[in-house]
């Protein structure tokens, strides 16, 4: 998958307006997710401002319990700059990331992590457990937390709310 988006122009903005913009980017991708039936989480890999890899919640489709949208952008971002290092690159995604995807994270050595909706019960950047800084790793990653929280964690919610009112419609016409 080749990716040809670039975005010169957010080299002038404020760090804080680059965040929100490719959280927005990862938003849509959550989109597609949920037009898959898949919980709708979505990530895009950046380098430079330039998308290196980005996914998208698969693990249904896929019947792969590793399709998390971080690990499948991470994957092409591999392939792209054909190296499993991706240093100094900043993963944004709409969910803070789980363990399995913050052990990728750590051995992908990505400078950063940008998340939107925090995740109390299983989040590992700080909710439920803080594994991308934890000083026992020979690598720590940077997180900055919160970007379009409210939205991230609308869209999730509003997925389970809908797939909740299907199951009661089904059990009805039973």
């Amino acid at each position: 998958m080749e990716f040809e988006y670039t975005t010169p122009q957010l080299n002038e903005l404020s760090q804080e307006d680059c965040d929100r913009y490719w959280i927005t980017y990862a938003m849509t991708l959550a989109n597609k997710a949920e037009q898959a039936d898949e919980v709708p989480v979505g990530a895009v890999l950046v380098l430079d401002n330039e998308i290196i890899g980005e996914g998208y919640n698969l693990v249904i489709n896929e019947h792969d319990p590793c399709a998390h949208a971080e690990i499948m952008a991470l994957r092409h971002g591999g392939k792209r700059i054909e190296n499993y290092r991706l240093l100094d690159a900043i993963l944004y995604v709409t969910l803070e990331p789980c363990c399995m995807c913050a052990g990728a994270i750590i051995h992908s050595r990505i400078k950063r992590v940008v998340y939107g909706a925090s995740d109390l019960k299983t989040g590992a950047a700080g909710s439920a457990f803080s594994l991308l800084q934890d000083s026992k790793h020979n690598h720590q990653v940077e997180v900055t937390s919160g970007i379009l929280a409210s939205e991230c964690a609308h869209q999730i919610s509003a997925f389970f709310k809908k797939r909740r009112a299907q199951k009661k419609a089904l059990k009805q016409r039973e």
